[in-house]
């Protein structure tokens, strides 16, 4: 009877601590989820020898957003053609630091989206780059709705730009990243302002959620993703599985976009990318590149800018630029 009891003492003790750690990574995962903390800004683009003006703006919603408008190194063919880079989650302006918990946990890379600035800068194009709402600078408003919200933030930086003489408004392109590139799926079936887009690695929340807690917890997965789920809905979130970026997608009138989705994201996939993109009207792609892990994707765009830039460049091309 004392080692029954023995024994019924640690497997309370062991439940106990197994339910402790679930609710701890429940915890942890939703705060990501709900209002994601900040990374600092750690760079600005006068490092890289780029003039830049620091602006605010509301989002189309209301939501005070940060970010800044860098003019580019002009040229006749871009005069007035402008850039937007949208971010991914849970980045700012700059891209991912890769230096907090979670990144670590999760073997996140940097993305230097300061360094793809400098490239289209160096090309002609005006670039814009802003924080998206509960990132950087930018105001909260939670929860983080993975480009059902955001996509407010992306029209408010068209508003913003609409207002600007040196922009031309027949010659706005974009690049998103995850997140941002949902966003831009989004946005695109409410405006017809951006004449081309790029989207790298846009995801259903649902297709990422699952590789991704997957990759990070393995089978304590199954249990933690599901009461994170329930608990980001009752903060005022969707369930995860009923935001669809292919549904916005088919709405995205007949906007050319640019899919790219990289072979070795474990987070994402493939199917999911080109499953999007086939509902696209306008679509290119998806554009396959060989990578390690999901940020290899970004990467790929980060270090080869000309694959947007000339998908940019051919939609922009039968526009006669601002003079």
């Amino acid at each position: 009877m004392r080692q029954f009891r023995r024994v019924l003492g640690w497997l309370f003790f062991l439940g106990g601590l197994l339910a402790g750690i679930v609710a701890a990574l429940v915890a942890f995962f939703t705060r990501y989820l709900v209002n994601p903390p900040r990374q600092p800004l750690w760079a600005t683009p006068a490092d890289l020898g780029m003039a830049f003006e620091a602006v605010q703006f509301p989002a189309r919603d209301g939501v005070r957003l940060s970010g800044w408008f860098v003019p580019g190194a002009q040229t006749k063919l871009q005069s007035g053609a402008t850039i937007m880079l949208v971010h991914g989650w849970p980045w700012n302006r700059l891209g991912e630091a890769a230096e907090d918990m979670l990144s670590n946990i999760s073997g996140a890379t940097p993305v230097d989206l300061l360094r793809l600035a400098y490239g289209l800068h160096q090309d002609g194009f005006h670039i814009f780059m802003f924080d998206l709402r509960n990132h950087g600078q930018s105001a909260a408003a939670p929860p983080v709705t993975f480009g059902q919200q955001e996509m407010r933030d992306v029209l408010g930086a068209l508003d913003y730009l609409g207002l600007r003489p040196d922009v031309d408004n027949s010659r706005i392109g974009a690049i998103g990243f995850s997140m941002g590139a949902n966003a831009l799926l989004f946005a695109l079936a409410e405006t017809e302002a951006i004449k081309a887009a790029v989207v790298v690695q846009p995801t259903s929340p649902a297709v990422f959620s699952k590789g991704y807690a997957r990759d990070l917890l393995g089978p304590l997965s199954a249990v933690v993703l599901p009461l994170v789920d329930w608990i980001y809905k009752l903060w005022g979130g969707m369930r995860l599985e009923e935001i669809r970026p292919s549904s916005a997608t088919a709405q995205a009138k007949d906007t050319p976009i640019l899919f790219i989705q990289g072979d070795g994201d474990r987070w994402g996939s493939v199917s999911d990318v080109a499953q999007i993109a086939a509902a696209a009207p306008n679509p290119s792609g998806p554009l396959i590149a060989k990578t390690a892990d999901r940020f290899g994707g970004y990467q790929y765009v980060v270090d080869n800018p000309r694959v947007a830039t000339a998908f940019l460049e051919q939609h922009f091309s039968t526009i006669l630029p601002k003079v």
